[in-house]
C-alpha cells in the first residue's frame, strides 16, 4: 500500500510528460503531412528514373527482341517456365 503513495504520483507525472509531449507534436506541425514521408521511402527518386529509362529503352526496341520483365524489379530477368506445371 505504500508503494502506491509513490507509484501513483510518478504516473500521472508521466501522463503528464506524454500529453504534454503530444500537444508539442501537434502544435510544432508533425502531423501536417503524414504522406511524403511514406512516398519518399517506398519510391526512390534515383529507381523511378533508372526505371523510365529502362522502360523507354525497352520500348524503342522491336517487338521480336523484347523480353517480359518483372515490373517491380526491372532489371531482373523473368523466371522461366516451370517444364513440370504447365
Amino acid at each position: 500500500m505504500e508503494s502506491l503513495y509513490f507509484l501513483v504520483p510518478c504516473a500521472l507525472i508521466f501522463i503528464g510528460l506524454a500529453i504534454k509531449a503530444l500537444f508539442w507534436a501537434l502544435n510544432s506541425g508533425q502531423y501536417d503531412n503524414l504522406d511524403t514521408e511514406a512516398h519518399r521511402i517506398l519510391f526512390d527518386a534515383e529507381q523511378s528514373k533508372a526505371a523510365e529509362q529502362s522502360k523507354n529503352a525497352q520500348l524503342a526496341k522491336p517487338a521480336a527482341q523484347t523480353h517480359q520483365t518483372n515490373s517491380a524489379f526491372p532489371n531482373a530477368e523473368s523466371p522461366a517456365p516451370d517444364s513440370k506445371n504447365p
